[in-house]
């Protein structure tokens, strides 16, 4: 499962492990489910992560046009 404490580097390093294995067909078939379901939590997490560093990059631009004005 997707622990909420990782950054999105270890989040990200724990995914691309994930997609090795489904790759290298490291994976038996009765692990494979999981491993997917535990992807798609890594990539939720990942994508909130970047959502918000988006949100907060755009509210500090928008913050220093003000302030040049």
């Amino acid at each position: 499962m997707a622990p909420r404490k990782k950054t999105y580097s270890q989040a990200l390093e724990q995914l691309e492990n994930i997609v090795h294995q489904i790759d290298t067909n490291e994976l038996e078939i009765d692990e494979l489910s999981e491993k997917i379901r535990e992807a798609n939590e890594w990539i939720a997490f990942c994508t909130e992560k970047l959502t918000k560093a988006d949100k907060e990059i755009e509210k500090l631009l928008a913050e220093g046009q003000e302030s040049e004005e």
